[in-house]
């Protein structure tokens, strides 16, 4: 799945309106999702991914043993498990994956 389509069904299952729309980095895209003056990217901004966790009742857990493992589990779906050598970036992937299997189920 793409970061915009994460995006999308993450904000879903969050209820976050708004548009997704790309943006042009110097030498990457990003995404986000407009909402009002604010844009809402829980794959880049720590505040966002911590706030969508709670909204969506998510638990987290860090393994300090390896660095970058985080595993989030959702009651109701699959859990969803992340590595990355940053494990701020590898715990906001692992929630907005979540989130996004959570939205993927909604109608």
């Amino acid at each position: 799945m793409t970061d915009q389509e994460l995006l999308e069904l993450a904000a879903k299952a969050a209820g976050v309106g708004g548009k997704v729309r790309a943006i042009q980095k110097l030498y990457s895209h990003d995404y986000e999702i407009g909402v009002g003056k604010h844009r809402w990217n829980p794959l880049t901004n720590d505040g966002d991914a911590l706030r969508l966790a709670v909204k969506l009742g998510l638990r987290i857990e860090i393994n300090t043993q390896v660095l970058g493992d985080t595993l989030v589990i959702s009651e109701f779906y699959d859990n969803v498990e992340c590595h990355n050598s940053d494990p701020y970036a590898a715990t906001r992937r692992a929630i907005v994956r979540a989130a996004a299997l959570i939205g993927k189920e909604m109608k």
